[in-house]
């Protein structure tokens, strides 16, 4: 039996040659490539509940611990590496990042968006939070929030000076976002919320791309 795909943290992410080790095991055909814990956790929370098992596809959805290591990670495990079909998901802050290092590998025309779509790579506005919230909608994030025994503590974090004036969905984002522990742990229940004609593109673009491939 091949070994399980790595759970969503926290913990430090693979290092390169440990990643390499990993997917030989399990027998990987291609690896999605995202920024981090709470990614891999929507990303595996979403196959799930389009009905596909990740594992047996040979697909690996793997954190690099920032998208700074891209270059190193893609150069390991594409086709100058393992020779595994590759796909990412970014935020867009870093779709300049995303743009050169795929240049420099070579892999196609990543000068444009749709240049890097067509090679695999996808953006989420402005990061994956920030899409599922917009997806959702205010009150069924909350209810979501609600669900987890946290709304208490999401009504004293708006309650904070910094966050006054502030819109809701810019309070969700942030609160999520303050230990990683339950950024990673809603980025799968937000995922599991979300009615599946309302996920955000970037998320099944990803996913269907690698499931695309025989």
């Amino acid at each position: 039996m091949p070994p399980e795909l790595p759970q969503a943290g926290p913990r430090p992410p693979l290092q390169v040659e440990a990643a390499r080790e990993f997917l030989v095991a399990a027998k990987a055909r291609a690896v999605i490539l995202v920024e981090g814990w709470s990614d891999q956790a929507a990303l595996e929370a979403l196959a799930r509940r389009r009905g596909r098992d990740l594992a047996v596809e040979g697909i690996a959805v793997l954190p690099m611990g920032g998208i700074t290591n891209l270059g190193k990670f893609a150069r390991a495990l594409g086709p100058d590496g393992l020779g595994l079909r590759l796909a990412g998901l970014c935020d867009a802050p870093e779709e300049a990042v995303v743009a050169r290092e795929l240049q420099r590998l070579g892999l196609g025309d990543a000068s444009t968006r749709a240049g890097r779509e067509a090679l695999g790579f996808f953006v989420c506005e402005a990061d994956l939070e920030d899409e599922m919230i917009r997806a959702l909608g205010a009150a069924a994030v909350e209810a979501v929030i609600e669900a987890e025994g946290e709304l208490p503590s999401f009504r004293r974090f708006q309650e904070q000076p910094a966050q006054r004036g502030r819109q809701v969905e810019a309070h969700m984002r942030r609160f999520l976002g303050t230990r990683a522990r339950r950024k990673i742990r809603y980025g799968a229940l937000l995922a599991d919320a979300l009615s599946l004609d309302r996920v955000p593109r970037s998320l099944d673009s990803v996913l269907d791309f690698q499931g695309g491939w025989p």
